[in-house]
């Protein structure tokens, strides 16, 4: 769908919206800092950064609460969150820079750049695209491949972008989306081979100092800096708590940029003026990118079927359309185009959120892991903007939060209930040992050790855990790290005549981020060596 057909489709989408004088284009609503620090306070999040801009101009770039629970540092303009995959968006403007320059063509294979690079079919390997990398189609299933960077491994990216060719798509090319980030790590690697720079060094030079983004790093590692940095924070075994921060900058072009509200609010005025940025008066213009660029970023590649119906009084926020474009989802909201992304990482979250007819944007970043946090924020401060009355966001956000733990608690309960527990398994534990392979990942050696079983994945040195039995073949696998919170179930499966067949494992909770791809391991024991 073109941005031009977008625009017709949600001109006439909603007509509930109470109206009310907008909000100044020059101050945050009213009360909105003491509803912002009442929804931290409901969502347990130590602390925020809110940026809001209208009409080129920042409204507000604020931060709230705490840096770290038990520290007394307050959150402020310039504290650095890590923003996880709006990300993506940065590395799709880099790509369309290098478009501009006559380096890159959108439609080009990427073998034509890369001549390397390969997916587990042939004819996918051909036809790939530049613009494919971007835009969540290639047929991967959601979430594919995450196991070779997160948690951090010894794989570097080149050898990540190598392996994709052994991970075996989920659907056909292009026929479905399926959320990934090991493409966004070969558009990095795209990106280094033709400018001759690594993309940290292209987005920090090209687009975050041009941009006066001053504060803000590109890299996962620097989230373990001391300076004025939001500590990362998450609920664990129940308690909200700090968590040890993403170090690994394997998938910087997925997810490593850190930036603060100062430096979003210049992000979004100039995604929203179409590349243009602010200048002194009499000075001549300058251009990040142009009018051009923003048409291939904006426009919507890969369709979405929107969600389901709303509850009453928020049907608002199901959106008529929907799709993802070039590093943004794209949908409407009251009637209105809506361009948004989020970022996910171990204790961080983010939300960004740009309307580029009213030349609105909203970010809203946090140290702690609470979707419901940020869209409480952004909902209340873009109907402001949009000149209705908001609904109650606060107590909506936090009756989903309190329906997702309950339907949580019912799903163990019911595997627990379900559990056969007097069944025992087929071999004797020390026959389950051995040194398991698969095809993409690598090797997973499983040892018998004092207290039983225990797995240790060969190039993830975080995930090593006691395996408990279940029921029958299948174990459960509780990591040692409980800052994972992705235990997981693994499942032997025998030949007739009562070896090991294979392993397959699987989330153990709908809990667990999905980049844990457990379920896309297909493990075979190795052939042991002969005893001399």
């Amino acid at each position: 769908m073109s941005l031009r057909a977008a625009l017709l489709l949600v001109t006439v989408a909603f007509a509930d919206a109470s109206p009310l004088h907008a909000q100044s284009a020059t101050e945050p609503p009213a009360g909105f800092d003491a509803y912002v620090e009442q929804v931290l306070k409901t969502f347990d999040v130590p602390g925020a950064a809110v940026a809001i801009v209208k009409d080129g101009r920042i409204v507000l770039a604020k931060g709230y609460g705490v840096r770290q629970l038990g520290r007394p540092d307050r959150v402020d303009a310039n504290t650095r969150f890590g923003i996880a995959s709006n990300t993506k968006l940065f590395t799709a403007t880099a790509i369309a820079l290098l478009v501009e320059q006559g380096k890159l063509r959108w439609d080009d294979p990427v073998i034509r750049y890369l001549p390397a690079f390969a997916m587990y079919d042939p004819y996918v390997t051909r036809e790939l695209t530049v613009r494919d990398l971007l835009v969540h189609r290639s047929g991967l299933g959601l979430g594919a491949g995450d196991l070779l960077w997160w948690p951090t491994s010894t794989y570097d990216r080149a050898e990540i972008a190598r392996r994709l060719r052994y991970i075996k798509p989920a659907t056909s090319f292009r026929s479905a989306y399926a959320y990934d980030n090991v493409l966004y790590l070969v558009a990095g690697q795209l990106i280094e081979q033709v400018s001759g720079m690594s993309w940290e060094e292209f987005v920090q030079t090209r687009i975050l100092a041009p941009v006066g983004m001053t504060s803000s790093t590109v890299r996962h590692s620097d989230a373990a800096r001391t300076d004025d940095v939001a500590a990362t924070h998450a609920e664990v075994d129940g308690v909200v708590r700090p968590i040890a921060p993403m170090t690994s900058d394997n998938t910087n072009p997925a997810g490593g940029v850190n930036t603060t509200a100062t430096d979003i609010a210049r992000w979004m005025i100039v995604q929203l003026d179409s590349g243009r940025i602010s200048a002194t008066v009499g000075a001549p213009e300058r251009r990040l990118f142009s009018p051009a660029s923003t048409r291939e970023l904006w426009s919507i590649v890969t369709p979405l079927r929107p969600g389901g119906p709303a509850p009453a009084g928020f049907e608002h926020l199901r959106p008529n359309i929907n799709g993802y474009a070039l590093g943004l989802f794209v949908s409407d909201y009251r009637g209105t185009l809506r361009l948004q992304h989020s970022g996910g990482l171990p204790g961080y979250l983010s939300l960004v959120t740009m309307i580029p007819e009213k030349r609105l944007g909203v970010a809203v970043l946090t140290n702690q892991e609470s979707g419901y946090a940020f869209d409480a924020i952004t909902y209340r401060a873009l109907d402001a903007f949009l000149g209705v009355t908001p609904p109650d966001y606060l107590g909506f956000y936090a009756a989903r939060r309190d329906t997702t733990r309950a339907r949580l608690a019912r799903a163990t309960k019911r595997a627990a209930v379900t559990r056969d527990s007097t069944s025992g398994p087929s071999l004797a534990l020390a026959k389950y040992a051995g040194r398991y392979e698969d095809a993409w990942y690598g090797n997973v050696d499983i040892t018998m050790e004092e207290k039983g079983l225990v797995m240790r994945f060969g190039h993830t040195p975080k995930l090593v855990g006691d395996m408990q039995r279940w029921q029958h073949d299948t174990f459960l696998v509780r990591w040692r790290d409980r800052e994972l919170r992705a235990d997981a179930f693994a499942t032997f499966a025998l030949n007739p005549d009562g070896t090991i067949d294979q392993l397959r494992m699987a989330p153990a909770s709908d809990d667990v981020d999905f980049s844990y791809d457990f379920q896309d391991l297909l493990l075979h024991p190795m052939a042991k060596e002969p005893t001399p």
